[in-house]
């Protein structure tokens, strides 16, 4: 679980509710929601297939709650296959991946152990990191989008609102209604897009930037083993993708 999403959204809900205290019943209307909720989705269906939105739900479960993994770890992983390799041969590497839960290492691996050769398994893995990418890129676009309409729709609430409390001007008791339908739309749409969808919108893009990075360092790790490389020259290409900081060496 990513602790800094989680902990982010809760301190902003509190201090929010903090600041509401004990009127949190005023700032509950339905009518509100549905104008808010309801036609930010509404538009967002209209705009992308059905399917992609409903979609939506893993991507932000990954983004929350998945941690990437530390590609240190990788490099130590892939040094140790590359050892493995270099001293019993390449085919020795079939039993050790079996507790690799890294899938898209395992079938990297898996690949240079069938005798695949070095341009198929980069094309391979190329083909499988574009794809993860486009994924990602369209689960940002959708977020962008629904960060987009949740202020708009918030908005068409405010008028709707405006328009009902014109009307009705010489009925005191139907102004506060209509006030509140004018406020809250705008108060709903302005939350949803700046404390839920436009803050996962930038985690989602982070957390695109490190899996693909651990991805094409495996790439490159597998594509190294696969040539035969010796294993410090398989470690200090893949140091490549650290920082000078983070690098640290399995060899004495």
């Amino acid at each position: 679980m990513d602790i800094a999403t989680v902990g982010g959204l809760i301190v902003t809900a509190a201090l929010i509710l903090f600041a509401i205290g004990d009127g949190l019943g005023n700032f509950v209307d339905i009518n509100s929601m549905f104008i808010t909720i309801g036609g930010t989705f509404g538009a967002t269906f209209i705009a992308f297939p059905l399917n992609e939105v409903l979609g939506m739900g893993g991507i932000i479960k990954n983004t929350v709650f998945n941690k990437s993994q530390d590609p240190g770890d990788l490099i130590e992983m892939l040094v140790d296959f590359s050892t493995k390799a270099r001293r019993d041969g390449i085919l020795a590497l079939e039993n050790a991946i079996k507790e690799v839960e890294d899938l898209f290492m395992t079938r990297g691996i898996q690949l240079a152990v069938d005798g695949q050769e070095p341009e198929a398994i980069e094309t391979i893995l190329t083909t499988e990191i574009d794809a993860l990418k486009a994924r990602h890129a369209k689960g940002a676009e959708i977020l962008s989008t629904l960060g987009a309409l949740a202020p708009a729709m918030g908005m068409i609430g405010t008028l709707v609102g405006l328009v009902l409390m014109l009307q009705n001007m010489e009925d005191a008791s139907k102004i506060g209604p209509a006030m509140a339908v004018a406020l809250l739309t705008t108060f709903y749409g302005a939350v949803m897009a700046n404390v839920i969808f436009n803050p996962l919108v930038v985690k989602l893009r982070v957390r695109s930037s490190e899996e693909v990075n651990n991805m094409e360092l495996v790439r490159e790790g597998i594509l190294a083993i696969s040539a035969g490389d010796n294993p410090r020259i398989v470690e200090q290409r893949l140091h490549a993708y650290l920082q000078p900081k983070l690098r640290k060496t399995s060899f004495d």
